[in-house]
């Protein structure tokens, strides 16, 4: 604990660390703050039961830290620069004009532009969207009534996309003047704000009547633990292939230094993709619900009912299936082995035994497809682990943190930012956060940020 408190200690003594850290934190607290502010025309009093919704709505409000099902002016939160933000990484890809401007910086300048103005664009779609639902009836005794449908639909438009680009600032600034990337740390605030709650729940319930006691309870947690631990080594863990340079020159032109035969190692990721394989697969698990209307035989519907139950057999088998694929598929798309065999090749590197070019895109290729798999097939398990936690009796809220999308962003962003704090107690000669090696976190973290907090 001495030790705890000394490098909390350290970390405060340095200026510049410090100032960083309270302005995070102000901003963070400007941003929840926000979240219980009601648009105009609603009646906070009135709102109800404000858990949220399930299914694709449901990982909209836990990303939006429960504004959207408060129906706050922050209800849409990043989504919307989130989506930008992917379909102009995914616009690099297959759009050679962006690729080509995604490698100079000026380019890069532009494209944060475009994104910017996407923004807008998808906010006011979705905002158009939210308006239609906040007209259901979960809503409906929250709506002023001496407010015209046609002023809300406007004031809310407009308000929900100030809301957002308001967001999209907070999380820039905090990239630029506070610690960790912004966009990827409000994602993980709102997401972990739930956990309080979400675990005294638990523990109410197993002090119940028939809850199972303090003992089941403290199983809960151990598991927990253990499923952190396990999150913690998928996010981090990567195939190390050895490299070598023929001759490298190290230094500004004054003073260079000829390094000749040096020997150094591409690190590839188990789970290059990040969190999106469980996103795609959750949205896509919530279509059949869609049908669950049309269906006249029994047969059909029970089916489709199992389909859309978490704690169903067939739910799970379908769910980790997609989570592999989508693993595969969306490795497919970011990782580029011809473009990584040729920038080794440009820097008279080359991996022992194989030869430069093809050979090399080849090989490099081979082995992420291999590591891919138990990285996929982990990935699959921990999508599915909060559906057998609540089929196990843990409360839905609690059970959501064994895994899943909320756990796998909240290592991810939370390895990032102890990564730059330990990089200023370094450059300022202090000891790293840990004794036995350096916090490596994650090479990349939304689509730049969320596929930066998504994607990484």
């Amino acid at each position: 604990m001495k030790k705890f408190i000394d490098k909390l200690k350290d970390i405060w003594g340095i200026e510049e660390l410090r100032k960083r850290i309270l302005y995070t934190i102000l901003l963070v607290l400007v941003y929840r703050i926000g979240c219980y502010i009601a648009l105009p025309g609603i009646n906070p009093s009135r709102l109800g039961d404000t858990n949220g919704p399930g299914g694709i709505l449901g990982i909209l409000n836990m990303f939006a830290g429960g504004a959207f099902s408060r129906a706050s002016i922050f209800a849409l939160g990043v989504m919307p620069y989130i989506s930008a933000s992917i379909f102009m990484q995914l616009a690099g890809i297959v759009i050679p004009q962006v690729a080509k401007l995604q490698k100079e910086d000026s380019g890069r300048r532009k494209i944060n532009q475009y994104t910017r103005y996407l923004t807008v664009i998808v906010t006011a779609f979705q905002a158009s969207a939210y308006v239609a639902y906040l007209r259901s009836p979960q809503y409906s005794a929250s709506l002023a009534p001496d407010f015209s449908p046609f002023m809300f639909w406007i004031s809310t438009i407009i308000v929900l996309t100030a809301g957002t680009l308001f967001v999209m600032w907070l999380g820039e600034k905090i990239t630029d003047r506070g610690i960790g990337n912004g966009t990827s740390l409000i994602i993980m605030v709102g997401i972990l704000a739930r956990f309080p709650s979400s675990i005294f729940q638990d523990f109410t319930k197993r002090g119940g009547d028939g809850g199972g006691g303090l003992l089941i309870f403290l199983i809960e947690i151990a598991v927990f633990i253990a499923v952190i631990i396990g999150l913690i080594l998928l996010t981090q863990g990567v195939r190390k292939i050895p490299l070598n340079y023929a001759r490298r020159i190290i230094g500004s032109t004054n003073a260079a230094k000829d390094v000749s035969g040096s020997r150094d190692f591409i690190p590839l990721k188990v789970n290059s993709a990040g969190v999106m394989p469980i996103i795609f697969a959750q949205a896509m698990m919530f279509i059949p619900t869609i049908f669950t209307g049309f269906s006249t035989s029994d047969n059909a519907a029970g089916f489709i009912r199992m389909l859309t139950n978490s704690g169903s057999l067939l739910y799970n088998v379908v769910y980790a299936i997609m989570v592999i694929a989508f693993t595969y598929f969306y490795t497919a798309l970011i990782f580029n082995p011809t473009e990584m065999a040729d920038n080794l090749k440009r820097n008279n590197s080359f991996i022992p035994g194989v030869k430069p070019g093809e050979d090399t895109a080849n090989y490099i290729a081979t082995i992420m497809d291999r590591i891919t798999l138990p990285g996929a097939c982990f990935l699959a398990a921990a999508g599915i682990l909060p559906g057998l936690a609540q089929l196990l009796g843990v409360t839905s809220g609690f059970a959501s943190f064994f895994g899943g999308t909320s756990m796998l962003i909240g290592v991810g962003v939370i390895l990032d930012t102890l990564q730059q704090v330990e990089s200023y107690l370094l450059m300022n000669h202090y000891d790293g956060l840990m004794k036995t090696g350096r916090i490596t976190g994650r090479t990349s973290a939304p689509a730049a940020t969320t596929a930066k907090t998504l994607s990484a």
